[in-house]
């Protein structure tokens, strides 16, 4: 329910944004959804507004990313390293950004019993990568370098730019489709002249839910894809052995991980889903990411 009580949230917050930024493209640039010579659809116009809506509410997300991330987690970003394994994390974290050629990221620890890790940020050059307590306390130094590359891999990649553009595409195409479907019904079941009577309210909030979980599918698909990278990145900066050991690891403990909802696809372990939830699924299952490392194709 919580996921659930999430996405309507989320649907909820993207309908104002859409009515703020309808109100300024009328106003200041006069850009509107109907197209006044023939009262039908305008959509350059509709286009116009699903993109600012669709590609405005992702990057403003991006921005606060690691804001948000410290807050919901509770991360205690270490600022100067008070224990050796605090020494020993900010310099491996170091080692690798080097390495990769970009700005060394804030390094923080979040309290939490799982093994996990995420890394954020709106640039590769002002990241965040955080991992938690139970990771420090249940792997060796071996499978714990090798998370902590794993997830210098993704700031390297550019991984959560890459999610924010792919999100705001989808935005834009579920806002521009749930207008057209929402216009439709209302003129076509609802009889109203202008196509934004009660009817095109209702249904637009539907159609939007419909192709909102449609269009997480694209998203997750692309999540997977980035988790396969950053194991090989991982496996590049630590070493293949010590990043199959990590991953080994991982699927002996806990697949259930503790992150809130929001943080679940910025983790290396995004908890264990079956059957249709698969396409929902941020992370491939462990099983298939060993594989791909050792070079085994699974059926």
């Amino acid at each position: 329910m919580k996921r659930v009580g999430l996405f309507l949230m989320t649907n909820l917050a993207i309908m104002a944004v859409l009515g703020v930024a309808l109100m300024v493209l009328y106003s200041v640039f006069g850009v509107s959804t109907v197209d006044e010579a023939t009262g039908g659809i305008d959509y350059l116009g509709l286009l116009i507004v699903a993109a600012v809506v669709g590609f405005g509410g992702s990057f403003i997300s991006l921005a606060l990313s690691k804001t948000m991330a410290k807050r919901m987690t509770g991360a205690q970003v270490i600022t100067q390293p008070r224990t050796e394994i605090e020494q020993w994390l900010v310099g491996t974290v170091a080692r690798f950004a080097k390495q990769e050629g970009i700005r060394v990221p804030e390094v923080a620890i979040y309290d939490a019993p799982e093994i996990n890790a995420f890394a954020t940020g709106a640039r590769r050059n002002s990241s965040l990568v955080a991992v938690s307590t139970g990771l420090l306390r249940n792997m060796t130094r071996e499978e714990a370098e090798a998370v902590i590359g794993h997830e210098v891999a993704h700031v390297a990649n550019g991984d959560m730019v890459t999610l924010t553009l792919i999100q705001g595409v989808v935005n834009t195409f579920v806002v521009f489709l749930a207008h057209i479907v929402g216009r439709f019904v209302d003129k076509a079941v609802f009889k109203s002249e202008s196509g934004h009577g009660p009817g095109f309210f209702i249904s637009y909030f539907l159609a939007q839910m419909v192709l909102g979980v449609l269009a997480s599918m694209i998203v997750m698909w692309f999540s997977r894809q980035r988790e396969f990278r950053a194991d090989a990145g991982g496996a590049k900066l630590a070493g293949r052995e010590k990043m199959i050991a990590a991953l080994e690891r991982l699927k002996r403990g806990s697949e259930e991980t503790h992150l809130p909802d929001e943080m679940k696809a910025m983790g290396i372990n995004g908890g264990r889903r079956g059957n249709l939830a698969r396409l929902f699924m941020s992370h491939p299952p462990l099983d298939e990411r060993i594989a791909a490392l050792k070079g085994v194709r699974q059926g």
